[in-house]
């Protein structure tokens, strides 16, 4: 009975979540009032609560037009853009050399072809940043365009289901950016002798936002840190990415609202995942990075529940002493597999750091990038509410044993 009663309250929070408006995205209103939700069912079990705000970017964007004569063309605001509005000469890149010998400056850059196969890492983001990315920005900043246009294919294992997708989401990149499809861009590219009209339209808004940190016993010498990311991709519902997790940690909260063991438990929403500057993850380092030699061990949950597959887990470092009692805890759940390791979630910041970690994550997740992520699709139809409750089960039985 009380695993359907942990079933009905996970389809409700999962709901709840993914129907703020507009979205989850980090510093929007909707983002808000699930951080206060979160804050609001995890606060009434009794944990000591820090919800402190942090500053970050925010965004308004309208339709993005690019025309030649009588040709328009479909392009879209890319998030955090600057506006503008521009006629002038269009000159097309699809390499890196062609960038470098290109006349660019006060133009529209049409980047197309395999210069725009990766979406760019935002140029100030610390966890990963590849120094190919950081040479491409700097060059395009120096080039200096008055506009650009990015043309994607699709890349599912960096962005989702996505297609197409921006090149650069980035609050701290100044020149005024729109992207459309690789189709449309061959179609740009046929007109590229012909003047161009641009307008972006977006706003960049000052913000905040907050991680909801909830602790457990927090004198204690160590303890057990479970997180999960509360925002979601712009305009995705984010039901798998990552209402889903998000959903875990509510249940877990509940099941041990009456612990009194010695260990300390914090369970962490944390908000910035899929924002360019990371900034929950960031404000967390600043504020408890001087508490990362107590931690025993990291759990991040983020795209579980698929109603395909099972759940998935992969361990980061960990002493054999404790991967034996993992191992040994995990081995009694039948719905639950050891996967490959994934590196571009919430638990990089601890791994990083020395401290050991587990992510959870479903067992199909390629299919789940592949057609689901980041997109208007990703729905709570696509998440068993049981499925949560043994995802949170796992937990409390692992840190029970710990």
């Amino acid at each position: 009975m009380i695993e359907n009663t942990y079933a009905a309250k996970a389809a409700f929070y999962l709901q709840t979540l993914c129907e703020v408006k507009p979205n989850r995205r980090t510093g929007s209103a909707g983002n808000s009032e699930a951080t206060e939700f979160f804050a609001t069912i995890v606060g009434g079990f009794g944990y000591d609560m820090d919800t402190r705000p942090f500053d970050c970017l925010d965004y308004i964007a309208g339709p993005s037009t690019l025309n030649s004569g009588e040709s328009d063309f479909q392009v879209y605001t890319s998030p955090y853009s600057c506006g503008c509005s521009i006629t002038g000469e269009l000159v097309a890149v699809s390499s890196l050399e062609d960038l470098e010998s290109s006349q660019c400056q006060g133009k529209i850059l049409l980047m197309y072809g395999t210069i725009g196969d990766e979406q760019l890492m935002p140029k100030n983001f610390v966890f990963y940043n590849p120094e190919h990315h950081q040479q491409l920005i700097a060059l395009i900043e120096k080039k200096g365009p008055a506009a650009i246009i990015t043309a994607t294919k699709r890349n599912p294992e960096m962005v989702g289901a996505l297609y197409p997708f921006p090149l650069i989401v980035d609050g701290d990149f100044n020149i005024p950016i729109a992207y459309c499809t690789d189709l449309e861009g061959g179609r740009i590219l046929e007109r590229s002798d012909s003047p161009f009209e641009c307008v972006i339209q977006s706003q960049r808004l000052n913000s905040s936002a907050s991680n909801i940190i909830a602790r457990k016993n927090l004198g204690a010498p160590s303890k057990i840190v479970v997180t999960a990311h509360i925002d979601s991709y712009e305009d995705s519902p984010g039901a798998s990415d990552n209402a889903s997790g998000t959903v875990v940690l509510m249940l877990l909260a509940e099941m041990f609202k009456t612990s009194q063991g010695e260990q300390g438990l914090e369970i962490a929403a944390f908000n910035g995942e899929d924002h360019y500057s990371a900034g929950g993850q960031m404000d967390y380092l600043e504020r408890y990075g001087n508490e990362f030699s107590k931690i025993q061990v990291v759990i991040n949950v983020d795209d579980v529940g698929y109603i395909r597959g099972r759940s998935a887990y992969s361990t980061y470092d960990l002493p054999f002493g404790l991967s034996k009692k993992v191992h040994e805890t995990f081995d009694g759940f039948e719905d639950l597999v050891e996967g490959e390791p994934w590196f571009n979630g919430d638990h990089m910041i601890f791994v990083q750091n020395g401290v050991p970690a587990i992510a959870f994550t479903a067992e199909l997740m390629p299919e789940l990038m592949a057609s689901i992520t980041h997109t208007m699709a990703d729905t709570p139809e696509n998440i068993d509410p049981r499925k949560l409750v043994e995802v949170a089960r796992v937990l409390e039985r692992l840190i029970l044993q710990l």
